[in-house]
């Protein structure tokens, strides 16, 4: 059998018990043989100067996934110039891995709507399968406006990717605010997380930093 690889990219600012919840959901239905997280250096849809800094977010990573048999992580999109197209790190892991390798690239239904926005997003769905997470309660999908980019047999495709995947009510923004409003992130993310975001001061205003 092929081995299965998928690819998890996002901003992870920080990396939270949502993201390896559903990491961990979409690793057991596919049977994905490596989760590899890919930590976004400037994702085109966000401002670059919003992020945390691409070490930190990277070390944080390592730390939430540390002891995961199945979870590893990549630097790729962090050490090469320019946005991070997923088309082109899609093409990448591609080259890297070879033909034979089934590869997926997980998304978020919200991204799912939002796929027609995406650079070369025809030659994307044809590059790998893309994986949605779907959570209980999940919004409806827009099929038609799919349908202005994409070809039928690519609508096929997106829709045998979809898999329910538990709802977490976590996210990266609540947790920064969170922090900056001194209230407790135990439960929200991984412990040695947290002990590097307070080790580190990250997150906190400037005046409390200083």
């Amino acid at each position: 059998m092929a081995e299965r690889i998928a690819l998890y990219g996002g901003s992870f600012n920080p990396i939270h018990n949502g993201h390896l919840i559903v990491a961990r959901a979409v690793t057991e239905q596919l049977r994905v043989d490596r989760m590899v997280f890919l930590p976004s250096a400037r994702p085109p849809h966000k401002s670059a100067g919003k992020l945390l800094d691409a070490d930190h977010r990277l070390a944080m990573v390592k730390l939430g996934i540390e002891g995961e048999p199945h979870f590893e992580f990549s630097d790729y999109d962090l050490t090469r110039p320019g946005p991070s197209y997923t088309i082109d790190t899609v093409a990448h892991f591609r080259e890297e891995f070879g033909l034979d390798v089934s590869l997926y690239w997980m998304i978020g239904v919200d991204s799912l709507n939002d796929l027609t926005a995406w650079y070369r997003v025809r030659a994307l769905v044809d590059a790998c399968r893309i994986i949605t997470a779907l959570r209980p309660g999940w919004e409806e999908i827009d099929w038609e406006q799919l349908r202005t980019r994409l070809s039928e047999e690519q609508i096929a495709d997106l829709k045998a990717g979809l898999l329910n995947t538990p709802r977490v009510e976590i996210s990266s923004t609540d947790i920064r605010r969170r922090v900056r409003e001194g209230r407790s992130i135990r439960y929200l993310v991984p412990d040695r997380v947290r002990e590097y975001i307070e080790e580190h001061g990250l997150y906190l205003p400037e005046a409390c930093k200083s």
